[in-house]
């Protein structure tokens, strides 16, 4: 399968759930905006505040193209649809899945707007972001798994597994428990150890 990618504004829960689907997939697990930090020598709101948002976007999509793992969870940054280069490197690399989450619930869960590391210009919010983000994340996804308010990230991760096995037959995983560990085995035959 090659790698599987997680795409979805910031506070879809990409790098939460990742770790978790890592896990139960028995992959590694890539935050490719640690690639940009490493690659640029700053943080990404450094980047951002010196630089500026076309810039970071530049900085982006070299970071991402400079990614060569395999049987690995990616999870890029909410803009790395913004860049054609950079989410056709990830799609070539196996499936990719966008984190639907309602703008409202993405209010609720962020509250460092303007120090996270978010690729907006001045004036811009999260809202104006989602409008142009949404329909790019909504073309390049394989899949889209809704992770809707009240549902907890193992309810999240076997979603996103669901829609895996549909994508690839014959996936094998581990399932997640309700805490969102790792729990026994799906499928009896799976050669993967705990």
């Amino acid at each position: 399968m090659g790698n599987v990618t997680l795409i979805g504004m910031p506070g879809s829960g990409k790098s939460t759930v990742g770790v978790l689907l890592a896990k139960a997939l028995g992959y590694g697990f890539l935050d490719t905006d640690l690639v940009i930090q490493q690659q640029e020598g700053a943080l990404l709101q450094e980047i951002l505040d010196e630089k500026g948002v076309p810039y970071f976007l530049d900085a982006e999509e070299r970071a991402v193209r400079s990614v060569a793992c395999d049987r690995h969870v990616i999870a890029p940054g909410g803009s790395v649809v913004c860049r054609e280069g950079a989410i056709a490197h990830l799609k070539a690399a196996g499936p990719v899945i966008y984190l639907r989450v309602p703008l409202e619930e993405l209010k609720a869960r962020i509250h460092n707007l303007d120090s996270r590391g978010i690729a907006l210009e001045p004036g811009q919010t999260l809202e104006d972001i989602m409008d142009l983000r949404a329909p790019l994340y909504e073309r390049y996804a394989d899949a889209v798994v809704d992770a809707v308010p009240g549902q907890s990230t193992a309810q999240t991760v076997s979603s996103v597994l669901e829609r895996l096995e549909q994508l690839v037959p014959g996936l094998t995983w581990h399932a997640p428990s309700p805490q969102g560990t790792v729990g026994r085995p799906r499928k009896e035959d799976s050669p993967e150890a705990e």
